[in-house]
C-alpha cells in the first residue's frame, strides 16, 4: 500500500520534514516514490508547502495519508474539512 507521510530531515532538535509518497514497507527516512512538499515547524508560523495537484493525484490513486499529513493537507486546502 502507498502512504503519504513525513520524512524527517534537518539537524538534531531542529526538525524539517518533507512530505513524500512512499511504500508503507519502506523505512521512515528511506526510499520514496515522489516528494510533493515540505513542512517546517520551526518557523513561526509553521511553513507548509504542498503541490496540491500531485497530492490529489496520489489520493485518487488510493494513497493513504498519515494522521499528521492529513492535518497538513487540510490546512493547505487540498482536502476539504
Amino acid at each position: 500500500m502507498v502512504k503519504i507521510r513525513l520524512k524527517r530531515m534537518g539537524m538534531k532538535k531542529h526538525p524539517f520534514y518533507r512530505i513524500v509518497i512512499a511504500d508503507e514497507r519502506s523505512p521512515r527516512d528511506g526510499r520514496f516514490i515522489e516528494q510533493i512538499g515540505y513542512y517546517n515547524p520551526m518557523e513561526k508560523p509553521a511553513e507548509i508547502k504542498v503541490d496540491g495537484e500531485r497530492a490529489k493525484y496520489w489520493l485518487g490513486c488510493g494513497a493513504q495519508p498519515t494522521e499528521t499529513v492529513r492535518v497538513l493537507l487540510k490546512k493547505t486546502g487540498v482536502i476539504e474539512k
